[in-house]
């Protein structure tokens, strides 16, 4: 985890640089969100897998290589900044075990991987956010492959803590 060499460290969430960035979330609020932020800050997860569909419903540009976000938690709090460090566009059937591995959340197989995103993606939170109850995956889906590194830890010290 480091910035950029010469760079001056993040102060915080409160940070102007920090503010000044895209706002990166994993998953909707809730107990998923807060299992992937973990994994983002533990350094177990390098990768995410995100939906062309879902960037076009929500008109946003896809994630590019070099560019940094700011990491929030359930409660919208920002816990870090991460910088994307390659993505990849590629049906859903090439997704591969690599990057199924560094999405950090203990799959083992690529087909263990996809069933656990497709029941996501199927769910009603997403479903209802793409603004489709129908919406389905299937082979030929566009996902977003996206890699990216931990910059900052943002989580504030408890009080008292010396370090």
């Amino acid at each position: 985890m480091s910035e950029q060499p010469n760079e001056q460290p993040y102060t915080g969430p409160d940070d102007p640089r920090v503010s000044a960035l895209r706002i990166e979330e994993f998953a909707f609020p809730g107990p998923l969100r807060d299992q992937l932020v973990a994994a983002v800050l533990s350094g177990a997860k390098t990768s995410t897998t995100g939906l062309v569909a879902d960037y076009e419903h929500e008109n946003e540009p896809l994630p590019q290589a070099g560019v940094r976000s700011a990491v929030i938690d359930s409660a919208g709090t920002v816990v870090a900044v991460t910088e994307t460090t390659e993505v990849r566009v590629v049906p859903l059937a090439e997704v591969d075990l690599q990057h199924a591995l560094d999405e950090g959340e203990g799959y083992t197989t690529v087909a263990e991987w996809r069933e656990v995103h497709e029941g996501f993606w199927h769910g009603p939170q997403m479903r209802a956010a793409l603004g489709d109850p129908e919406f389905t995956v299937h082979d030929g889906t566009p996902v977003v492959l996206e890699r990216f590194r931990l910059v900052a830890d943002l989580r504030r010290e408890p009080a008292g803590d010396p370090r």
